[in-house]
């Protein structure tokens, strides 16, 4: 069982109502020359510092995990991807291998000793936030910063300007040690995600690419945009790799209409996870949260859509459980660059929400059950709000690790969707006591045995997980993992 006594210097959060005055929020945009500047920039609602509190913290760099979670290695940042501008994005698994986005490029590392990771290779390639996912022999990465061109040369440049270019870039890895890049392809409003959906017919692969924030000013990112882009593969010709559709996923409303200084609106969606073997994705699309039926996978519909108008500022990512019968979304207030872990914003705001899915076929509904936030309060230079994470394959039960940036790594059983309970949590202390800066956990993920951890300014954590409610998970092993395309395994 988890300890429940925590740090000496962390508090259990106060799980009571705050008065919405101690919140002070306006919605901001960035301009297109700072789109690189915070994870989200430019879907950034600002929250004010919490007020100063007696609670100290934990110091920099100081580790603090709960009993059953620990940490076995620490690969840092080597250059050119050693800077602080040079943020470690999210990851995806092959064999072997991990492959790191950044925001200047992506690394493969040698994980076959998790204790152990080496890196391998790494490939400079400037465009935010290179959103990361392998199938085969192709690498696939999102640019969502406006470039001069679609080379791995190119500069930043204006959106505002017809030239520029956002998109996928592929990459042929055969070779580990020298990726090769073979193919473009422009989107509209660029590529801040993308989620793979291997066709049907196993000659295929689909990326569903999620952008949003179209301006009248850009040529290329023209309002309203209510879509995303569809790119198709053909896996023994990828240089083909072409846009085959953009489906409007709100025709009738243009989605959430937002509110000032609060909730984002619709202009497209963030993040997309699909589960293709039941057919079934969930959009997470800053004001609206949808669930779609993908069974024509050019032609995906939704069959469902809720909002929390309450609560959530950015829907920001989801996770599906293993039978497809809950979705988690996430909601990423502050846009990843704000400190919201704290009692000032609360345990319902920055946090999961947990829905069940209820029916059948297109009578399928998103029903609410509850929200889950680590139970740790976090001081006022720790970036810290809900972000990606992934299911743990375990036997009859749902269990996610899920990153927090500076709130660190927690380990939660939604098993039960209406009390959500965390089970192992995993973090360090501030980047700095004195300053603010982007810092933490993007990702964390299991992969056959071991947690594994893209710290943005730390380099790759590799952590493990020793606690009976999991033990089942260490029977599950996959060749491939992409946590946006969920695989389902077999239960009990």
């Amino acid at each position: 069982m988890i300890s429940l006594t925590l740090h000496r210097r962390r508090r259990l959060r106060i799980l009571s109502v705050v008065a919405t005055g101690l919140l002070a929020a306006s919605l901001t945009t960035a301009p297109a020359s700072s789109a690189a500047a915070t994870p989200d920039a430019e879907a950034v609602t600002a929250v004010a510092a919490a007020p100063a509190t007696n609670d100290p913290g934990l110091g920099v760099d100081e580790i603090s995990s709960s009993p059953n979670l620990r940490q076995i290695a620490n690969l840092p940042k080597q250059a050119p991807f050693d800077t602080a501008s040079a943020l470690g994005t999210d990851i995806a698994f092959q064999g072997r291998y991990a492959f790191a986005g950044n925001y200047n490029g992506f690394v493969i590392y040698d994980i076959g000793r998790p204790s152990a990771p080496k890196i391998v290779s790494q490939v400079l390639c400037p465009g935010s936030q290179n959103d990361i996912s392998v199938y085969g022999n192709l690498l696939f990465l999102s640019t969502d910063s406006s470039r001069s061109d679609d080379s791995c040369n190119s500069t930043s440049q204006s959106a505002a300007k017809k030239e520029s270019w956002e998109g996928i870039k592929v990459f042929d890895i055969s070779d580990k040690t020298a990726p090769r890049y073979i193919k473009s392809v422009e989107t509209a409003c660029g590529s801040h995600t993308h989620t793979l959906v291997p066709g049907k017919d196993r000659k295929t692969v689909y990326l569903y690419v999620s952008s949003y924030s179209p301006r009248d000013e850009f040529p290329d990112c023209q309002p309203p945009h209510d879509s995303i882009s569809i790119v198709k593969v053909p896996l023994k010709k990828p240089t083909d790799a072409a846009v085959v559709a953009t489906p409007n996923l709100f025709p009738d409303d243009g989605g959430y209409e937002g509110v000032p200084g609060k909730a984002s609106a619709t202009t497209g969606c963030h993040d997309i996870t699909a589960y293709p073997a039941k057919d079934i994705a969930a959009g997470a699309c800053m004001g609206d949260g949808i669930l779609l039926d993908i069974r024509d996978r050019e032609a995906p519909r939704v069959i469902n859509r809720v909002r929390d108008t309450v609560n959530f500022a950015f829907w920001h990512s989801a996770t599906f459980n293993n039978a497809g019968t809950k979705v988690v979304f996430t909601d990423e207030l502050g846009g990843g660059s704000a400190a919201t872990c704290n009692e000032a914003v609360g345990p319902n705001r920055g946090a999961n929400a947990v829905y069940d899915i209820t029916g059948r076929g297109d009578a399928r509904k998103m029903l609410f059950r509850s929200y889950y936030k680590i139970p740790r309060t976090n001081g006022d230079t720790e970036n810290c709000v809900a972000h990606n994470g992934s299911l743990i394959p375990v036997l009859g039960r749902d269990i996610m690790v899920q990153a927090w940036y500076q709130g660190g790594v927690s380990v939660w059983d939604f098993t039960d969707s209406a009390k959500p309970k965390e089970i192992a949590y995993w973090e360090r202390g501030p980047l700095s006591e004195t300053q603010l800066t982007t810092a933490g956990s993007w990702s964390a993920y299991y992969y056959n045995g071991h947690i594994y951890s893209s710290d943005i300014q730390k380099g790759l954590d590799v952590l493990e997980l020793n606690d009976w409610r999991t033990w089942s998970a260490h029977l599950v092993r996959v060749k491939e993992l992409n946590v946006q395309t969920q695989a389902g395994y077999l239960s009990w």
